[in-house]
């Protein structure tokens, strides 16, 4: 009996200590992008916002960040592949015969910041505040514009991004980041990083 107690506990302690340095281990890799001075809001998000008004309020919330967890970070990548897979990549030139439309893919169709929209949307529809859930421009290695949506959680900035299945830290990805919405205002966009030239739209 006291041999089985005695070994309960050596599990329940070893298995305390792992639970600790895996919490460590996260809270050590937690990165979070640093954001500068307020700056222009892509004329994009000013279109979407003329056409959804409701979608666009202009109010001041507290920042908010996601509690990050296991079940939460499910979530998150579920809603990342699941729009990924259902929504075809075209441009907005072919889709809807101008240079950049930020919209919902209703029909199926979008790109880049049409995927960081509707991830955007149904996360808030499942709970996750809004204050978390930033649109952000950013640069691709050939100074391409680019568009992704950046999650802050406790344990660091995370993208998602129709160009990839795997939610990774902001810094873990290939891109420049330019500008993100305000975790308080969605109609304000503040730089993010050294100062850069914003590109005029973004694609893809």
């Amino acid at each position: 009996m006291f041999g089985i107690i005695r070994k309960t506990a050596q599990a329940l302690t070893l298995a305390g200590t792992l639970a600790l340095l895996s919490t460590g281990a996260q809270a050590a890799s937690a990165t979070f992008a640093s954001t500068g001075a307020e700056t222009s809001i892509p004329y994009g998000w000013l279109d979407f916002c003329a056409r959804y008004a409701g979608e666009c309020p202009d109010d001041m919330l507290a920042p908010r960040p996601i509690e990050f967890s296991p079940q939460a970070m499910r979530q998150i990548r579920a809603v990342n592949a699941y729009v990924n897979r259902t929504v075809e990549p075209v441009s907005d030139m072919d889709h809807w015969g101008v240079i950049d439309q930020w919209d919902y893919p209703t029909d199926g169709k979008g790109d880049c910041e049409d995927y960081a929209l509707m991830k955007r949307r149904m996360l808030m529809k499942a709970g996750f505040p809004r204050q978390a859930l930033l649109m952000t421009v950013v640069k691709e290695k050939n100074g391409d514009g680019h568009a992704v949506l950046m999650v802050k959680t406790t344990h660091g900035d995370f993208v998602l991004d129709n160009l990839s299945e795997e939610v990774r830290l902001w810094n873990e990805t290939p891109y420049r980041f330019v500008k993100r919405q305000s975790e308080e205002n969605p109609s304000i966009w503040v730089s993010i990083g050294a100062p850069t030239n914003a590109p005029d739209y973004v694609s893809k």
